[in-house]
């Protein structure tokens, strides 16, 4: 289902956008050190959008670029835990909007 509305389409971009940037640093994590062209074959994705996240993930200090490519920092088993909390609170905060929509 294509989202074209402008109330939902922006969570569905935020929800892409953490799950590249999830799957970037377990892919990372599996292939460290790992370059920009060689993370864009393994995700399918383009190089511009790599580089993007790098810089993201870099700034919250998840992500070090070394000479070889990036590896994955301490912060990794922290982040990764903290995220799938996140996610379980996400998907028992959208089953209850859920809940609040009328049955037709």
């Amino acid at each position: 289902m294509v989202d074209t509305s402008a109330v939902t389409s922006k969570l569905t971009l935020e929800l892409e956008l953490l799950e590249r940037h999830i799957l970037m640093l377990r892919i990372t994590k599996e292939n460290q050190p790992i370059g920009i062209i060689r993370l864009s074959e393994l995700l399918g994705i383009p190089k511009h959008k790599v580089r993007y996240s790098l810089r993201i993930l870099e700034g919250d200090g998840l992500i070090e670029a070394t000479g070889s490519g990036a590896t994955v920092t301490d912060g990794y088993d922290d982040f990764m835990d903290h995220a799938s909390e996140y996610l379980d609170e996400l998907i028992d905060r959208i089953r209850a909007v859920k809940e609040r929509i009328p049955m037709t």
